[in-house]
């Protein structure tokens, strides 16, 4: 398998792509701000065919590029329902008004084709399973993407902003609610493998056992406590 990641525009967003291996088809996972580039750039270097792109949520650090991404490839994107409305109203998302500056000109909207993702499903893309998990706290819509577990590799979890190495995603956005946040991570980040690697929406790769021993919040959660005031919270 393949994976190829980089940081991208002002916050650094985590922009992948994934690929059973060079010069096959692929997905994109999260074209944040000013990624488009990066992604033409690493499209290259590996020889992918993009055939979708999927969203962990709806921030604009997330989504800026998937209108000009999904347009150069004739590509959809899927988001969940309950954050698609980010993709042309990326203002309301952070709680500011129309008009209001943005980090200069956005290309926001919908690209031509946007499939909606539900809890719990598999989705079948350039011969790989993701498996989607709804994990709102970040956003209303947020999900995570998990991919199984293969020959000697494995399984690779694509957590968005909800869980960070050391640290979890800002709660105090429109939409944001730390008790869902808490509820997002016991449900679906306890139950997984410490083996499991953690590609996130900022920031390095961890591994969920290393979060389970070290993470305030995993650990608070996972002790039943959920008290975590004062932690530090990462995200846009």
């Amino acid at each position: 398998m393949l994976i190829a990641g980089f940081p991208a525009g002002a916050w650094g967003t985590n922009c992948y792509l994934v690929a059973p291996a060079a010069g096959e088809e692929c997905v994109i996972i999260d074209p944040g701000h000013q990624a488009a580039q990066g992604v033409e750039e690493t499209l290259r270097k590996h020889r992918l065919k993009p055939v979708a792109v999927v969203l962990t949520h709806g921030h604009i650090d997330h989504v800026a590029s998937v209108v000009p991404v999904c347009g150069a490839h004739d590509v959809p994107a899927w988001i969940h329902p309950e954050d698609r409305y980010m993709l042309s109203d990326p203002e309301k998302a952070l709680g500011r008004s129309i008009g209001m500056p943005l980090m200069g000109e956005l290309t926001v909207g919908e690209p031509d084709d946007v499939h909606e993702l539900a809890d719990g499903t598999a989705l079948e893309l350039a011969g790989m399973e993701f498996s989607v998990a709804h994990a709102p706290g970040h956003t209303k819509g947020s999900v995570t993407f998990r991919m199984p577990e293969a020959a000697d590799v494995p399984s690779v979890f694509f957590s968005g902003d909800l869980l960070f190495a050391g640290s979890i995603g800002r709660t105090d956005l429109p939409g944001g609610d730390m008790d869902d946040m808490l509820a997002s991570l016991a449900r679906v980040c306890l139950p997984l493998d410490d083996s499991t690697v953690v590609l996130s929406g900022h920031g390095p790769q961890t591994t969920i056992g290393r979060e389970r021993t070290t993470n305030p919040y995993l650990r608070e959660v996972a002790a039943g406590l959920g008290s975590t005031q004062g932690a530090p919270r990462r995200g846009m």
